[in-house]
Parts: structure tokens; sequence; C-alpha cells
């Protein structure tokens, strides 16, 4: 192992020598490694490199695969992946840090914190949690934006950011909480309830930055899941980057891809509003000049000069029509007298054609025994009967011979 090492009066090496030293034996030793892990922190880049961490439970080791490997991938990797890859290791001397070249990679399982996210995503949606009619509309124009976050992060100065260059009127309350870690869930489930209990703002926006599937773990415990839920503030979820999820992004009102898109959502322009306002105005102030306009042309002809000649010719078209309803009526009853007359005279004429009175004075006279039984058939009465006969006037008595 001596001699290894260069000899040098004081016995010392410089940082380069022993980092040459540890590359040498390094990738000399690690050629071809067949490693089996989960992808954490997965970052592809624009010129189509790949680059993500391999970890299990109690380690992880930075890796990249460059764009030539991974275009022969057969599918799509993510975080949360278990894959097994082939690779060797390299080290970089100018920051003095290691990582797994892989050549090869092909998915080996579901990693455990995926498979665990899932799980917990299949039973918050049974329970409706993420139902799309459960969810709200943001406010237009909120005057407190509150922030679930870490004070210190990126993710409050981008927003602060773009709150300042879109609207300064917009107040930000700071809610301060941890984002990454095991103790992070409780403090955002604290804030959210005591912006709620307190209706401390009009929007909640909670997230963080960017980071790993660990890093992002808190926002997809279920205690948080349910505190967004349950909150009667709408809730933006803004976590991690673009590619990167959680399970808040589904039990919120709405999802931001990035705290900085979630500031661009939640606080509207003001000078788009100022333009809109004045678009509004003078809109506003031309109906009104044409509507006073019209009124003005409406009243001219109401002025003293023509108020007698317009109810002249008021009157002229009311007494018209009324001398045409007069003539109409009276045409009208006049034909209904007709018509009746008609029919009483006709009705007369029948009756005056059944009186008996009217049969006798065309000649014809009634015959009637002594009892008055009128004699329609003249072979009924015997020689030496009584019979009368009344003609039109008077009354002959006479006997059967």
């Amino acid at each position: 192992m001596e001699a290894m090492f260069p000899e040098r009066k004081d016995n010392s090496l410089t940082v380069t020598q022993l980092t040459n030293l540890i590359k040498n034996m390094l990738e000399n030793s690690f050629q071809n490694i067949l490693l089996k892990g989960e992808i954490s922190n997965f970052k592809p880049s624009s010129a189509g490199h790949l680059y993500f961490s391999l970890k299990d439970a109690d380690a992880q080791i930075s890796a990249v695969m460059f764009r030539g490997s991974a275009s022969n991938l057969t599918f799509q990797p993510k975080d949360g992946t278990m894959v097994q890859a082939r690779g060797k290791i390299s080290v970089y001397a100018p920051r003095g840090n290691y990582q797994l070249i892989i050549i090869s990679m092909e998915k080996a399982g579901t990693g455990n914190i995926m498979e665990m996210i899932e799980q917990r995503k299949r039973k918050l949606a049974a329970e409706g949690l993420f139902d799309s009619a459960r969810k709200r509309t943001l406010p237009y124009f909120p005057k407190t934006v509150g922030i679930v976050t870490s004070p210190g992060g990126a993710a409050l100065r981008d927003i602060l950011n773009i709150r300042k260059r879109r609207n300064d009127k917009v107040e930000i309350i700071v809610l301060p909480s941890l984002v990454q870690g095991d103790t992070a869930a409780p403090t955002i489930v604290n804030m959210i309830q005591i912006a709620n209990r307190r209706k401390l703002c009009d929007v909640l926006i909670v997230g963080r930055g960017g980071g790993s599937l660990e890093d992002l773990l808190p926002f997809s415990e279920e205690s948080v899941v349910r505190a967004i839920a349950a909150s009667e503030i709408p809730v933006v979820s803004a976590v991690g980057h673009e590619i990167d999820w959680a399970l808040s992004d589904f039990a919120a009102d709405c999802r931001a891809p990035t705290p900085s898109a979630a500031a661009e959502i939640v606080i509207p322009e003001k000078t788009a509003i100022l333009n809109e306002i004045d678009a509004c105005k003078t809109n506003l102030y031309g109906e009104i000049t044409e509507r006073t306009r019209s009124l003005r042309l409406l009243l001219k002809s109401f002025d003293p000069e023509n108020m007698h000649t317009r109810l002249l010719n008021i009157e002229q078209r009311l007494s018209e029509r009324f001398d045409r309803a007069f003539d109409s009526m009276k045409s009208s009853m006049e034909e209904l007298i007709k018509n009746r007359r008609r029919t009483i005279e006709h009705s007369r004429e029948i009756l005056e054609n059944c009186n008996p009175q009217s049969i006798f004075e065309r000649g014809y006279s009634m015959v009637t025994d002594r009892d008055g039984n009128i004699i329609r058939d003249a072979h009924k009465l015997n020689s030496g009967d009584q019979i009368k006969i009344r003609p039109a006037k008077g009354e002959i008595e006479a006997t059967v011979n």
C-alpha cells in the first residue's frame, strides 16, 4: 500500500494526489457493477442526460445515465421506481465526489415509498377527498394570501417577488412550517388549522420548492391531505417542480406546478385590473352619453308647442277608433234585430197555421155527437142520431137520415 504513495520528504500528499489515488482505486475496482435500488430526485436534462440517486433504506448513491445509454431505455424513469442498473463508479476530482455512471437499466419492481403513496391515494380517493365536485373556485381578488411553507425557503422568496411584481396591494401572511422530515406534517396541519380558525386569509398556498421524493413526502401524509380537504379557506397546492407531485395536489382546490405558478394563479395582476377598470369606465361613459342624447331628443317632442298637436293627434286617432267601433256595433245590433224579427214572424206563421179557427175560416166544419165527441168516420153514425155541426161561426144541430 505504501508503494502507491509518492515519496516526499514531509510524508504528505496534496489533495490532487489523494483524489487521484482514490479515483484510480474506485474506478479500477468497480468497472462492472449490477446495483438494485429505488430512483430518487430524478432530474432529466434538456440535453437528454438523466441525473438521479439510487437508494435503499440506509444509503444512497448519485447516478447519471448519459443520453446515448438513456435512449435505449424501455420505460420512463421516475421517483420511486425500483430498478436494476449496470454501470461503473466514476470520481469527479474537482468536487471530490463519486457517482455511478449507468450503462443499462431495467425496472425491478415498485419502490416502497411510491407503493405506500399509491395505497394511500386509493384509500383517500375512495373516501371522496379528491372529488372534483367538492373543489371551490378561488377568489378573483383576494385581499390576503396565506402561505404555509418554510420561512427561509426559495418558495417563499419566489412568491414574494411575484407579488411585488404583479400586485403589491395584496397582503401576504406567512404561516411558518417545516416542509421536510418526520415532524413537518404536524406543523403543516397546525398552520392550516390556525389560518382557518382565525380566518387569517382569503386563500392559502401550501407547498415548498423542489426536492427528492423523500423531501416531498410530508405533503402526501394523510393528516396533511385531510387538513387541506377540511379547510374552509380555498387551498392551492404548490409542491416541488412541475414533474413533482404529492397527494396534497389532489385534495387541494387547485394544483400549481410550482410555488411561483401558485402566486401567478392566486395574485391578480394590478395593471391588467386597472386596464379593465379603465375600459369599463370608458364603455359606461359612452353608454350614459348615448342614453342621455336619446332622452334629450325624446323630451324635445314634449315641449308646449308640440303638446297640443300631439294631443289632437291622439284624440283624433281615438275618436276614429270610437266611431268605427260605434258603427260596427250599430250595424251588428241592426242585423241582430232583423234576424230576431224574421224568427218571430216565421214562428207566428207556424202558430197561425196550427190555429183551428183559421181552418174553420177556410170553410171547414167540425162534427160532433150529442156528447161532444168528434165524428171522424160517417159509417159509425146510424139513422136518427143527433149531431152538431160547428162552422166558423155559430152551431148547427142535425139528425142523421
